[in-house]
């Protein structure tokens, strides 16, 4: 399986942390400073529809962030910004929605002259959403942001015409049920609503008979010892579809054709039923399988 390289939001998702990066902020307010506190909420700042939800310790993660095949985080923007973020959430949205990603980040970033800066560029306009807070708008790049001095807001977005809110619909993506008790003590986590059709696609295609509806896919990824590993949990409605599935997975190496790349990586280890959810931990990955790993999850 080739990776993707994911290429349709660009100049979009540089020109934001440019401007993160290169600006300075509005006031204060209080956010989350610890990632721990984030896995408290029920919600995070995001809208729903996307196909992926990320949420990130971007310090703790950060080898993992730079392997993501998106093009500009190798920016050296990009790594600028990212050296100044402590916590973001990310949401990935298919095409037919009209919008790219969504992005919030909490981290200590510089804080003056903003508005002014922003204000002399002719390519932003100033906007002022449905709550009446502050947002700039380039309708050249489709792309929306709003900024404090502790947080940052974006979202990119492919029609063209009304401005488009950078900040969520309160209250704000639900966390799935689950979710932050998973992703506790990883660096960097995500979740996928309804992945269950290109998921059992990729297997059918290896032959392997993955014919039972998945519901959500969460996976967790910890850098260790200079490799990688990572959980993936996959949630079914009831058990005995999740027992099903862990018999299927349980031979699929042996049913899995010598070329089915993801063979080494996702059938390493036997699959862990529990309850309505199977558990599958990888072997350790090397930095080319946790790219062929990212590319599957982002193009789900």
């Amino acid at each position: 399986m080739s990776v993707k390289r994911v290429k349709n939001i660009k100049p979009k998702f540089l020109c934001v942390l440019c401007v993160l990066c290169g600006l300075n902020f509005f006031s204060c307010k209080s956010v989350p400073t610890q990632f721990n506190s984030v896995l408290e909420e029920t919600h995070l700042p995001l809208d729903a529809g996307a196909s992926v939800y990320i949420l990130a310790d971007v310090k703790q993660s950060r080898s993992i962030i730079d392997l993501l095949p998106i093009e500009e985080l190798q920016d050296k923007q990009t790594k600028q910004m990212l050296d100044r973020t402590n916590i973001a959430a990310a949401a990935l949205f298919p095409n037919e929605s009209g919008r790219q990603f969504q992005l919030a980040a909490w981290g200590s970033y510089p804080n003056s002259r903003a508005s002014m800066a922003l204000g002399a560029n002719k390519h932003w306009e100033k906007q002022i959403d449905s709550e009446g807070r502050t947002y700039w708008y380039a309708p050249s790049v489709g792309l929306s942001i709003a900024m404090t001095a502790r947080q940052a807001f974006a979202v990119s977005f492919t029609r063209r015409g009304q401005p488009a809110e950078p900040h969520a619909a309160v209250p704000g993506i639900e966390i799935p049920e689950g979710f932050n008790e998973f992703a506790d003590g990883a660096p960097l986590s995500c979740w996928m609503n309804d992945p269950g059709t290109v998921l059992s696609g990729i297997m059918n295609n290896a032959g392997i008979p993955l014919n039972f509806p998945i519901q959500q896919l969460f996976t967790n990824i910890y850098p260790i010892a200079g490799e990688y590993e990572a959980l993936i949990r996959l949630i079914f409605e009831t058990q005995t579809q999740a027992r099903g599935a862990a018999t299927v997975l349980g031979f699929a190496s042996a049913l899995a054709p010598a070329d089915f790349e993801l063979a080494s990586i996702l059938l390493a280890n036997p699959p862990i039923q529990n309850g309505n959810n199977i558990d599958i931990k990888t072997a350790r990955l090397t930095e080319d399988d946790l790219k062929v790993l990212l590319g599957l999850l982002i193009n789900l």
